[in-house]
């Protein structure tokens, strides 16, 4: 039941119809402290469509600056969660440097606490936010035209090694 409903979901997110709208989605949820990488979602996108390089790059960045804001909201708010960790290096970092700091916020297993911490803080939100946009931008630009210059035979050869890896395991 369960595996039907995630190939359903993939399926659905896979569909040229709501490619952007699936870019967001992704994008958003992995901004949050949730575990997900939503750069395979975008070049899947613009693989499938090149004209769609500039959208999507732009939509991931929404969606996952828009992440990144809810994660500073709910550091805003929860004060009591990191009252320990107020004595930590984070803390007098954010301190020191302040919104610029956002501009780490595209860096996996950081970027998305460090928002939470920027909120925490009460780090001004508008500079922080055009921070997280500038960074997360340049993560998206960076990533996807990087994995576009590997040749399609790997990817090819990739996708046949997972699926024989899967149909081993199932």
């Amino acid at each position: 039941m369960i595996e039907s409903a995630v190939l359903w979901l993939l399926k659905l997110l896979a569909a040229p119809a709501v490619g952007l709208s699936s870019v967001f989605v992704i994008a958003f949820i992995s901004a949050t402290l949730l575990p997900l990488g939503s750069e395979p979602a975008v070049f899947a996108v613009i693989k499938a469509n090149p004209g769609m390089f500039w959208p999507a790059i732009l939509v991931a960045t929404l969606g996952n600056t828009l992440g990144g804001a809810l994660d500073y909201f709910i550091g805003y708010r929860a004060k009591v969660a990191f009252a320990k960790e107020r004595k930590s290096r984070w803390f007098a970092w954010l301190a020191r440097y302040g919104a610029k700091t956002m501009l780490l916020s595209w860096v996996p297993g950081i970027g998305d606490p460090l928002c939470t911490l920027g909120g925490w803080l009460h780090l001004p939100f508008w500079p922080s936010l055009g921070y997280m946009a500038i960074g997360k931008f340049a993560r998206y630009l960076t990533m996807t035209s990087a994995l576009l210059y590997v040749p399609d035979s790997f990817w090819k050869g990739l996708g046949e090694s997972l699926s024989n890896f899967w149909h081993m395991l199932f």
